[in-house]
């Protein structure tokens, strides 16, 4: 499956460098994508993939970059582009998404690391310290919208931010933390009715704040007696498998490895993953031969 999940990519880099801008690199930017991918899939720091003798299995670039031109390519702003060029193309669907899923995937460092854009926060068991992959998935299980901020962002800022990438309507379903009138009326504003538990106060209690229509009519979704807003928001358990899923496979998102710090970095790296699940998804839903 990795040989097959590697061609795929492969095929992909070549397919998005052809059409890509180039300028008069020594190596184009579709090589520098291809050996940070090939890093990136075997958890291996990039150094480790500009050894030729490391490209077991498959045909490596005819040239390899060093590492320090990796280092320097990899913060520019074409390669950033040409990454996220491929997750456009292999991620587009014409499925309708009706109902949509958001949360947060913690992705801690050392508490004692010195990495100044990494930030305590609410961590998955308490307090921590590093980032977080903020997503909104659709039913489908497709990654609809994505980013990643240290711990400390707010949950629901971040949210606001993503439902503004969203182009269709429907249901946004989330977790108590996403309980707040600001994102109900991003949410609403963006064609999309959020769902969330109240972050505080019983219920039948609104307190003596003004409230957001969007966010009264999520809590009558929810609290009222009829099924359907209850029987919708069991859905939002979904996210969790989503998140496993990038999670529980060779070369999955299960952490942030000592080489990848700092925010750029960290974000470079999480849209590495990203791509890598979306190919591996989709040879998993080709029929057997």
């Amino acid at each position: 499956m990795e040989r097959e999940l590697w061609k795929r990519i492969s095929r992909i880099i070549t397919h998005v460098d052809r059409h890509f801008h180039r300028r008069h690199y020594a190596h184009s930017v579709g090589r520098i994508v291809r050996v940070y991918l090939w890093a990136v899939l075997h958890d291996r720091p990039v150094y480790w993939a500009c050894r030729q003798e490391n490209w077991c299995g498959v045909r490596p670039p005819h040239a390899l970059p060093h590492q320090s031109r990796m280092s320097r390519r990899l913060r520019q702003k074409d390669t950033q582009d040409f990454l996220a060029e491929i997750i456009a193309r292999i991620n587009r669907s014409q499925q309708t998404e009706l109902v949509k899923y958001v949360d947060g995937k913690p992705l801690p460092v050392s508490r004692h690391s010195q990495d100044e854009d990494a930030a305590f926060g609410r961590g998955a068991g308490g307090l921590d310290n590093g980032y977080k992959l903020h997503a909104i998935y659709g039913q489908s299980g497709r990654i609809l919208a994505w980013q990643v901020h240290p711990l400390n962002v707010d949950e629901r800022k971040a949210a606001s931010a993503l439902v503004a990438q969203l182009s269709d309507e429907g249901y946004l379903l989330g977790d108590a933390n996403y309980d707040g009138n600001a994102l109900y009326a991003a949410a609403w504003a963006n064609g999309h009715q959020l769902i969330a538990p109240r972050r505080y106060g019983a219920p039948g209690s609104l307190g003596h704040q003004r409230h957001t229509k969007a966010r009264l009519r999520g809590i009558a979704l929810l609290e009222d007696p009829g099924e359907f807003g209850r029987t919708l928001y069991k859905k939002r358990r979904q996210i969790e498998t989503y998140f496993g899923n990038l999670s529980s496979f060779g070369g999955g998102l299960t952490g942030l490895p000592p080489w990848v710090r700092t925010l750029p970095r960290v974000r470079l790296y999480v849209a590495a993953k990203i791509l890598i699940r979306i190919v591996k998804s989709s040879l998993a839903r080709q029929p057997a031969a």
